[in-house]
């Protein structure tokens, strides 16, 4: 046994030094398994349409290449049965690009398909993919749907002209406001200023001020706080100011009333009736407010559904039911002091104040009136807009009725700004 193995391992030997050339000009060796290397021809049979036909060398095969180099072929000396030079189809369609599907077509083979474009949210990054792979909740498609890129976040920014203009107005509509205020506390000893209870003027005012400025929590991107914020201190501080406008008309009535001989309303003219107004009025829409926050409060919210493509941050109002009763006992507030106000309009003019909160009124209410069915037609940023836009369009309703006129006359009418003229003795000794 050892004998033949050693037989064996000279052959070997002698094999892998054998090296010579044949007679046909061929290169003889063994490579070091003992194995002769191979190279083979490829030839391509060409049939020509006249009979003839020929065999030509068009590459060839070599064992011991490197694998990527075993075979090679001139595809330019290849002649196809139909005489073409390009490689003949192998599949009755065409291959599917990237953002496309293939759709198996019935009763024909496997190779005929269509090519579906990816529906809606998916895509394929692959040529001839079987199926169209969903983006993330937080990307979306391409054009091209051939891969998934980051959705756009959309909110009412700072940065954009409408966001900005808003804020603009807001800022300026509150030092306006501001403005105002200090005219009134520098003429307060005048017989304007003093005419209808001067406490809840500055009161309304400061209130107005922060009307303004609260828009400013509706712009920007929206935080936690931020929406917990919004609605609340927007529905208490309106309220706060319908019932201070409440409290105006009242004691405009009250005065009045209690000015009459014998009058039995004398006893209720005094500082506490506003107060005991606003306390009242307001007391409804803190209940609502607190009841709101405690059981149902607005949070924070990655809309993906209204627009495909944007994530819509927004702020949910956590319960639709607190905020129609939110807004809807200030609208009852702002109706019940419509009312009231339109009714006292025609008290002599000492007490004309009552025409400017009916005509502020009127406003107030045509603008939130026309806000409902803008706010509930509209999406994501514009949806905001809107309630901004109604803040601030109401509030500078408010402020130009009631105190703009007050305003021209103590700084460009000051001779009307007398005791005799508020009451009406100029008017008569004219006549």
């Amino acid at each position: 046994m050892t004998h033949l193995l050693n037989s064996s391992s000279n052959v070997l030997s002698f094999i892998k030094s054998v090296h010579f050339m044949n007679t046909a000009g061929q290169e003889v060796y063994f490579d070091m398994n003992g194995d002769m290397p191979n190279q083979y021809d490829i030839q391509n049979f060409q049939f020509f349409l006249n009979g003839t036909s020929r065999n030509v060398k068009v590459g060839f095969f070599k064992s011991w290449a490197p694998t990527d180099e075993q075979i090679q072929i001139d595809t330019a000396a290849i002649l196809w049965n139909d005489g073409a030079t390009k490689v003949p189809h192998a599949v009755c369609s065409e291959s599917c690009d990237p953002g496309y599907r293939k759709s198996i077509r019935k009763a024909q083979p496997i190779c005929c398909f269509d090519c579906i474009q990816c529906t809606e949210g998916k895509m394929s990054n692959q040529t001839d993919s079987n199926d169209c792979i969903k983006c993330p909740d937080d990307e979306w498609p391409t054009n091209e749907q051939s891969k998934c890129i980051p959705k756009i976040i959309e909110f009412l920014s700072y940065k954009e002209p409408f966001g900005a203009s808003l804020a603009v107005v807001s800022i300026c509509s509150s030092a306006i406001t501001a403005s105002v205020l200090c005219i009134f506390v520098k003429f307060r000893d005048t017989p304007v200023i003093k005419a209808n209870n001067r406490d809840l003027s500055y009161l309304l005012l400061l209130l107005l001020f922060f009307c303004f400025l609260c828009s400013l929590l509706f712009i920007g991107h929206p935080e936690t706080v931020t929406c917990l914020m919004q609605q609340v201190a927007f529905g208490l501080i309106f309220t706060f100011s319908v019932s201070c406008i409440m409290a105006k008309t009242i004691t405009v009535i009250v005065a009045f009333t209690a000015s009459k001989p014998n009058s039995s309303m004398k006893k209720w003219a005094g500082k506490q009736i506003p107060g005991l107004v606003i306390i009242l009025c307001s007391l409804g829409q803190i209940i609502i407010c607190t009841t709101w926050l405690s059981l149902y409060p607005p949070y924070l919210n990655d809309n993906m559904k209204i627009r495909p493509g944007k994530v819509i941050v927004e702020c949910q109002v956590g319960s639709s039911v607190a905020f129609a009763c939110m807004m809807g006992y200030m609208g009852f507030l702002g109706m019940l002091c419509f009312a009231i106000a339109f009714l006292a309009r025609k008290l002599p003019d000492t007490f004309n104040e009552a025409q400017m909160i009916t005509t502020s009124m009127f406003i107030f209410l045509s603008v939130w009136t026309s806000f409902i069915p803008a706010y509930l037609s509209t999406q994501g940023k514009y949806m905001v807009a809107v309630e901004v836009f109604a803040i601030l369009a109401s509030s500078a309703g408010l402020l130009f009725s009631i105190f703009i006129p007050k305003c021209y006359i103590v700084l460009l009418r000051p001779e009307k700004n007398t005791r005799k003229h508020i009451t009406g003795k100029a008017n008569d000794r004219a006549n």
